[in-house]
């Protein structure tokens, strides 16, 4: 790539400003201006007779403006060019191209295509192949071919949400070429470093290209969210950076499951920084909203980092058969529990001895936890609050100790049943060594701890054993007798601890280990509504929502699969498991791209071992002059032309037309700039409003008629964004965004069916407007009115809802045609999916269409001429409001009664009657029906 942002394609052109004299003097000479002058015939012939005369010198001015037309002309034809490149590849075998597509390439992809576009037009120009490659792709196809082909691949290309894979793009590329050297090996690179860096650019450099050229951005755009920890108080957000050349400031937003901003902070970076952090200040609850943590101003998917139940704080509620001794800290029963847990928690300590009273102070406070020490016996009227707690996604985690070692055997709230009293192991009264621990099971939360060596138990309480003992053991002795035993209750569970919660029965509570027990059992826990985590721990979790390379989360999930979530182990972002939330609606598991405590580092392109020639991204394309100067030459000729003939006088014998030859002048030079100038407008240019209609034209669209209430409006625009976005999923129809429209000016003619909510305190529709719609469907269009009431008649003078008698009012001074229930043989029931009802919101209500076995019959002129389809439909199960979704492609309303099968099939409705709309009686044919009988059973 050429260092000049200016070259001449024809530089021996310009030889010819040498001449730039002699056109200097050539131009100074001009004939005189000719005079004017009334005399006699005589005199003009003595006037005729003079000597001949030499011409005057011409004006200064005219000279130059001569003079700078010559030299635009000359520098037309030598063509200057900005941006130029220089189209050389080294060797004589192929361009190889490897460029990176990952997380960090989507801030500036655009020119990373223009770069590789160059290169590959450098390529056909010298009639070699081409090779690429893409690091952030699953698969590759190195293979050499033509430059079209290599088009093609970058067209097709995009960023991913993913960290490159270089060292097995180096392999499928030497693979591909077989042992041919490549001529230019390219290498477009994010510039960020990866572990796999040395062995990926030493295997490139074995191929011995001709040529080792590196191709990388500025990476100013290049930032990312590493992790982020939930403290007591704040937030803390760690970052960094690739570009360390100077001072920068990053705003960070915490926004909610909806988008909504709920803290903010700014993180600076020293000079020569790569990492810092930013604090985000908010209450307990409102940290507990956030969803997302992400760089303001920067789309990737390294600038977003997910948060998921499990990264929630959650509320421990403390409780102990004895309150203790101030003045012997060591010895209180809960003290080594609250020192364990109090950096993860929020702790909520008891506050009243009576356990009665201090029972239900805590779980007014809606705790996730409660931890019990040292308890047997619960007063009577506390076991039925805390069991419905438990069933509702409570953790209880209980400790022995002598109470509970003393405490009858059917205690409901113990995971096992325990043998009354306690065991003692060493001692002078024991046979037995204090037992070891056992290593943990690859079961449960403990899976992946290391052994607990150096923790002996002296004291614990034994559990009966039954068939399902070993399930419910999340860890053991060495001898076999459980440690930490569990029980799920509904949504909830018990844990138990068989040692007590100071060190007086065993080492646990002074070793590490109990601190990241705790912490693991903590997270199992809920955190105001079901976690995906908390019942199968172990369980394989589906995609739910994915991040794109810009950082937006997509329902799209392509090839990924389940995330494997073993306890224990953190999962890392790969290709198939790209970042994003696995799990389902109720419940999912957040996977971030980077690890954490990442930190972003340059490329070091020495690894390579070989000589390496660095450039960067080409800026804008090349662009040639030679049009701009060419015009300039002309419009100069025309001011040259023109100044002569004012300078002979010719404009003055005209003095009575001398307005209308200025006027022609003007039209005559505005013409021209029109003629070489793209960007003044001219006759034919498209009128206000034409773009919108041939966007109208061009992309189906659902419409829907604004009410005039808010609410309605906003539901309306969301359920057919709902609704398009499940026709985009599930059928080849794509429709576009959702057009509001009022009936009273816009034009319906656009739309194949219109949605209109009826609302019985929304103005009611001028005769105008009725009439409109009344046009619309007499030309085949149709119109599904909403009730959103479930009424299920349509009599007048029936019991009748606001919302129908409304409808009774529009449709007064329409011709509709008779309606019936929709037959089960109807064609709606079977145009996509097949359905035997029409729910939306509600299912109370049937689907009203024109009545077939009397359209023949009608007169009315509304009724017949559209392939089959019904001009009208009526509903009362609101569609808009099963199929509204915000922004997160979550539902905005509950269906009636909550049920998502019911929302499924009410999207289903949709589909088949926008197939209905579409198709007409298309399905109708009876060569469908042996294909429909099979599908029916039948």
């Amino acid at each position: 790539m050429s260092a000049l942002p200016f070259v001449f394609t024809s530089p021996f052109i310009l030889f010819g400003l040498l001449a730039l004299p002699a056109i200097w003097w050539l131009l100074r000479l001009t004939p005189p201006r000719p005079k004017t002058e009334i005399f006699p015939p005589l005199r003009i012939l003595a006037t005729v007779l003079k000597r001949e005369e030499t011409p005057s010198k011409s004006p200064w001015w005219l000279t130059l403006l001569r003079m700078a037309l010559a030299a635009a002309v000359i520098f037309a034809l030598a063509d200057p060019v900005i941006n130029p490149r220089n189209a050389t590849l080294a060797g004589s075998g192929p361009l190889v191209l490897i460029v990176d597509n990952g997380w960090a390439a989507a801030p500036d992809w655009e020119r990373r295509v223009r770069t590789a576009q160059a290169l590959i037009g450098d390529a056909e120009r010298a009639e070699r192949p081409v090779a690429i490659a893409f690091t952030a792709d699953r698969d590759h196809d190195a293979e050499p071919g033509t430059t079209a082909a290599a088009l093609e691949k970058l067209a097709a290309a995009k960023p991913q949400p993913l960290v490159p894979d270089r060292i097995r793009t180096a392999e499928s590329v030497i693979e591909a070429l077989n042992g041919t050297a490549p001529g230019t090996l390219a290498y477009i690179t994010d510039g960020v470093a990866t572990p796999n860096d040395r062995a990926a650019l030493s295997n490139l450099a074995t191929m011995q290209s001709a040529e080792f050229r590196v191709v990388e951005g500025d990476g100013q755009a290049i930032s990312a969210i590493t992790g982020a920890e939930n403290g007591a108080e704040t937030m803390s957000v760690s970052l960094s950076r690739l570009d360390t050349s100077g001072p920068a400031n990053l705003t960070i937003n915490a926004q909610d499951s909806q988008g909504r901003i709920l803290a903010t902070d700014t993180a600076t970076f020293a000079p020569g920084a790569a990492e810092t952090k930013a604090v985000l200040s908010a209450p307990f609850e409102l940290r507990n909203d956030f969803a997302r943590l992400s760089v303001e101003r920067i789309a990737t998917a390294g600038s977003v980092h997910l948060l998921d139940d499990g990264f929630r704080r959650r509320r421990v509620a403390l409780l102990a058969g004895e309150t203790g001794n101030d003045f012997q800290p060591l010895l209180q029963p809960l003290f080594y529990i609250s020192r364990a847990i109090q950096p993860y928690v929020d702790l909520v300590p008891q506050r009243q001895a009576d356990l009665s009273v201090a029972i239900p102070e805590l779980l007014q406070s809606n705790p996730s936890v409660i931890v019990m020490a040292d308890i047997g016996r619960l007063p009577q009227e506390t076991y039925a609050p805390i069991q419905r707690w438990l069933s509702q996604g409570g953790t209880l985690i209980r400790f022995a100790g002598p109470r509970l070692a003393a405490a009858p055997t059917d205690d409901p709230l113990v995971p096992v049943t325990l043998r009354q009293g306690e065991r003692a192991l060493g001692g002078s009264l024991s046979w037995a060594e204090p037992q070891p621990l056992a290593d943990f099971p690859n079961f449960g939360p403990f899976a992946g701890m290391p052994k607990a060596d150096g923790v002996h138990i002296k004291r614990q309480v034994l559990a009966e054993p039954t068939p399902d003992l070993a399930e419910r053991t999340w860890a053991s002795l060495a001898d076999g007798t459980p440690l930490v035993t569990t029980r799920n209750v509904d949504a909830g569970r018990i844990v138990l601890f068989h040692v007590s919660a100071e060190a007086s029965w065993s080492d646990l509570p002074i070793s590490g280990h109990f601190v990241e027990m705790l912490r693991r059992i903590v997270q199992l826990s809920q955190v105001g509504g079901s976690s995906a985590s908390a019942n199968a721990p172990t369980a394989a979790l589906p995609p739910y929502r994915l991040l794109t390379a810009n950082g937006a989360l997509s329902p799209e999930i392509g090839t990924a699969r389940p995330l494997d979530v073993k306890p224990g182990q953190s999962p890392r972002a790969s290709f198939d498991n790209p970042p994003g939330l696995y799990g389902t609606e109720a419940g999912f598991v957040a996977l971030n791209l980077l690890p954490p405590d990442a930190v972003l580092r340059p490329l070091d392109t020495s690894l390579a071992g070989t000589a390496t020639t660095r450039e960067g991204l080409v800026g804008e394309a090349a662009k040639s002059l030679r049009p701009a100067l060419f015009i300039a030459a002309l419009l100069m000729l025309f001011a040259d032309s023109l100044i002569v003939l004012f300078m002979h006088g010719v404009f003055s014998r005209l003095p009575r037309t001398r307005t209308s030859a200025a006027a022609a002048i003007l039209l005559t030079f505005a013409a021209g700039l029109t003629l070489f100038s793209p960007d003044i407008a001219r006759a034919d240019d498209p009128k206000p409003g034409d773009e919108a209609i041939f966007e109208r034209l061009d992309t189906t669209h659902l419409a829907y008629v604004r009410t005039g209430e808010d609410d309605v409006d906003r539901i309306s625009q969301q359920g057919l964004q709902g609704l398009s976005e499940f026709l985009t999923w599930r059928t080849t129809l794509e429709p576009g965004e959702p057009v509001g429209l009022d009936i009273s000016k816009d034009e319906l003619a656009f739309y194949p069916i219109i949605y209109w909510p009826i609302s019985s305190t929304a103005p009611m529709p001028s005769t105008a407007a009725i009439s409109r719609i009344d046009a619309y469907m007499r030309a085949g269009g149709t119109v599904l009115f909403d009730t959103r009431d479930q009424f299920s008649s349509l009599e007048i003078g029936g019991n009748t809802s606001p919302n129908s008698q409304r409808l009774q009012e529009i449709l007064a001074n329409v011709d509709i045609p008779p309606l019936e229930p929709v037959p089960k043989d109807h064609v709606v029931t079977r145009s996509f999916y097949l359905l035997n009802n029409f729910p939306g919101r509600y299912t109370g209500s049937p689907l009203w269409v024109e009545s077939r076995q009397d359209a023949a019959k009608t007169t009315s002129g509304i009724s017949s001429s559209a392939d089959g389809v019904s001009p009208i439909i009526i509903t009362g199960n609101d569609f808009a409001g099963a199929w509204a979704i915000d922004a997160n492609g979550a539902p905005v309303l509950p269906t009636v009664p909550p049920d998502e099968v019911q929302r499924e099939h009410a999207f289903r409705t949709g589909v088949n009657i926008m197939m209905y709309m579409l198709t007409g009686n298309y399905k109708a044919d009876q060569v469908h029906v042996p294909d429909i009988l099979q599908r029916l059973g039948q």
